[in-house]
């Protein structure tokens, strides 16, 4: 039987949680039973996209023009025809855009994956003529969260029978534990102090400003606590000034970008995610598989993931005392700690392991090929 062809048509594949969903696809399935490739409609082409090149997948990188690009439906649609694909899987909203129209007529069955939204989410009468017609082109429609869905449903009058939630999956994380004193001694922190973390960009969305202000909260009565904050991004001044403002310059490390931070993610006792906006974290899925207890906001897929009171603490979006308050009460107690990151790591084993997405999505195209 010949192999089914699935076209991924993204942005770009710099390092994101987007491009780790594809990257992880691609890996996760067999090639034996699918010939997958990726057309990107940005550039540059990213890290992993050099690496997915080496590994002998092909990509084909068109930069769009502004405004809407008509030239670029034509590229794709040039190239879905002459590649002879079967499915064309669209990740986010503009690449739906340009790969439905492109799919539009021909044999290609399309997938569109919606992996977040802006905050605050809103929709305009554009999408409301604009996505009934996109519909007729797709075949599928699927989110990476509940509250993906139900955003889907009512900013993008995408029917609810027509999606379905499919939850990111990762590999969990591979650490060496015995390294962590050794982590906590370059960042200046010592060996028995408290780590609170966060692994995000620094971006409005991720709120990284209520976070510090819960910290300065926390410190008042765990002074010797310390917070790590793993990320760069255009918010950085910002992040600076807040942290200076606040005076708690002292017990704050901002270690900048890192391609590879899972042993700074091993060296934190707890892991925060205080985003305004959530789809499935892929950082957040990490720290369970290291069982870590988390404390997050009542924001997206968040509550979906961390079941309060269980493996973590779920808090108000936008509030920072809850948000200490959670982060003091695993703080006081050692056992609680063990117990949510135990149970952690268990939801992570038992609900998003990279194989378990992968084969609902290689399932999905089986069924549409």
């Amino acid at each position: 039987m010949p192999r089914s062809k699935v076209l991924h048509i993204t942005y770009d594949m710099r390092i994101g949680g987007t491009e780790m969903v594809i990257k992880n696809i691609i890996e996760g399935t067999d090639p034996s039973e699918f010939d997958m490739s990726i057309f990107c409609i940005e550039a540059p082409l990213g890290p992993w996209g050099k690496e997915l090149q080496e590994s002998g997948i092909a990509i084909t990188t068109h930069e769009r023009q502004p405004g809407f690009d008509t030239s670029l439906v034509k590229t794709i649609r040039k190239h879905i025809l002459e590649n002879q694909i079967d499915v064309v899987h669209c990740h986010q909203y503009t690449p739906w855009v340009y790969g439905a129209l492109a799919a539009a007529f021909t044999k290609a069955k399309v997938i569109f994956t919606e992996h977040g939204r802006f905050y605050p989410d809103s929709s305009s009468w554009k999408r409301k003529l604009v996505n009934p017609l996109l519909m007729k082109f797709t075949n599928q429609v699927t989110a990476i969260s509940k509250a993906t869905k139900e955003a889907l449903v009512e900013f993008e009058y995408i029917p609810r029978d027509k999606i379905e939630v499919i939850y990111n999956g990762i590999k969990p994380l591979e650490v060496d534990m015995s390294k962590v004193p050794e982590t906590k001694e370059a960042l200046g922190i010592p060996k028995d102090a408290k780590v609170l973390g966060t692994i995000a960009r620094f971006d409005p969305i991720k709120n990284h400003a209520m976070m510090l202000d819960a910290f300065a909260l926390v410190l008042k009565e765990f002074p010797d606590t310390w917070l790590v904050m793993v990320g760069d991004g255009d918010e950085r001044q910002n992040i600076e000034a807040k942290i200076a403002s606040l005076g708690i310059g002292h017990r704050v490390v901002l270690t900048g970008y890192q391609p590879n931070p899972a042993d700074l993610q091993a060296a934190m006792d707890i892991f925060l995610l205080s985003s305004l906006s959530e789809g499935t974290s892929m950082t957040l899925l990490e720290a369970m598989s290291l069982g870590k207890p988390c404390v997050v906001t009542d924001a997206g897929g968040n509550a979906e993931i961390i079941k309060n009171s269980v493996n973590g603490f779920v808090t108000e979006n936008q509030n920072e005392q809850p948000f200490a308050a959670a982060i003091n009460q695993i703080i006081h107690s050692n056992s609680l700690s063990a117990e949510m990151g135990s149970k952690a790591e268990q939801r992570f084993y038992n609900k998003f392991p990279v194989s378990q997405m992968s084969q609902k999505y290689c399932s999905l195209y089986s069924a549409l090929n």
